[in-house]
């Protein structure tokens, strides 16, 4: 037996450990369910991912508990205007002799072995390090040393620094269509849960935090043989794809739906972005969300559900709207909704 027929054999239990997966994040992140049920379809996607969110919501947090119950490492990199893609890929010290050397970063040394990589405020890196982020974010590797680094199971992460603005570079359109999603994570609205978060001391001591997660719950190495399995598995009917096709036309072109915005000329507004990888990864990332609801097959729930953060960051529209962040491409995707009825 091959080993993707091996995986295809245990689907339903790779779902059981995909939600114990979930249960262990919970552990060490409160009131956060809906931004954990998104990395869990970003990772078994296998998917990059936009985070947005203020400082100290535990993004960092999630990230570490996410790793620790995969098994994999986990590596972060700092963001700064001076940084270099050397910075990613080459350790500099001093050795016994005291000569310098250079030898391999930490992230290449564990190349292998890493499952997700935090890089914290993007924005602050120069293009010349986005583009080397690009290479590893499509091809999973990268040249140093006169060889290729392979990252086969690496997921990245990254979040951007959107109220300190100054010395930073925004990422063009091309760049953030290269990730799967952006998931925001906010602080949760609910009293008793910001009490807990206040006043018990746990959530002071963020090792101790993750530390309480189990390690492996779901094996790292096994992603992507099952990532590729739920894809194949996982059925669209002609009713839902054309429903899909319908909010597609109806994001490039809302008239033709019969939508309409209060605050802006639909049929002007998007300029571009919603494009067939667009729309693949909308797909791809709704089989996954159908596969962890214990389906083989996609209903419409599973296309609105993750819709916004599949489509709403790589959309652009009109310079005049731009300024207004996006809440306005937010807004048209809740009223195409409404316009294009589900099948």
């Amino acid at each position: 037996m091959n080993k993707l027929a091996s995986v295809a054999a245990s689907l339903d239990e790779w779902r059981a450990r995909a939600l114990s997966f979930e249960r262990e994040i919970a552990k060490a992140m409160v009131g956060q369910q809906r931004a954990i049920r998104l990395v869990t379809i970003a990772i078994f996607s296998r998917g990059h991912v936009l985070i947005e969110g203020d400082v100290g919501v535990g993004k960092t947090t999630l990230l570490r508990a996410a790793s620790r119950a995969l098994g994999g490492d986990f590596a972060r990199v700092e963001g700064t205007v001076d940084m270099m893609p050397t910075d990613i890929l080459y350790h500099t010290d001093l050795g016994d002799d005291g000569r310098p050397r250079v030898g391999p970063s930490p992230l290449l040394r564990k190349a292998e072995s890493i499952s997700v990589f935090f890089f914290n405020e993007i924005n602050r890196a120069r293009p010349q390090v986005h583009s080397l982020l690009l290479r590893l974010m499509a091809e999973r590797n990268v040249s140093a040393f006169d060889r290729d680094y392979a990252f086969p199971f690496l997921q990245v992460f990254a979040d951007r620094n959107m109220v300190e603005r100054e010395e930073t570079f925004e990422l063009p359109a091309a760049v953030r269509d290269r990730f799967l999603m952006e998931i925001a994570i906010t602080a949760p609205k609910e009293d008793d849960i910001r009490r807990e978060l206040a006043f018990d001391p746990k959530f002071g001591d963020v090792d101790a935090l993750v530390s309480r997660v189990e390690t492996g719950v779901f094996d790292y190495h096994a992603i992507p043989a099952v990532a590729d399995l739920i894809q194949a598995e996982v059925s669209a009917s002609s009713a839902l794809q054309s429903y899909v096709l319908a909010l597609w036309n109806g994001i490039l072109r809302p008239g033709s739906v019969g939508a309409s915005l209060d605050d802006a000329d639909a049929d002007t507004l998007v300029k571009g972005g919603a494009s067939p990888r667009g729309l693949a990864f909308l797909v791809r990332a709704a089989r996954v969300r159908a596969w962890l609801e214990g389906r083989d097959y996609l209903v419409p729930d599973d296309i609105r559900e993750i819709f916004i953060e599949v489509l709403a960051h790589r959309i652009v529209v009109d310079p005049i709207h731009a300024l207004r962040g996006d809440g306005i491409v937010k807004h048209l995707c809740r009223t195409v909704f409404d316009a294009v009825p589900a099948p």
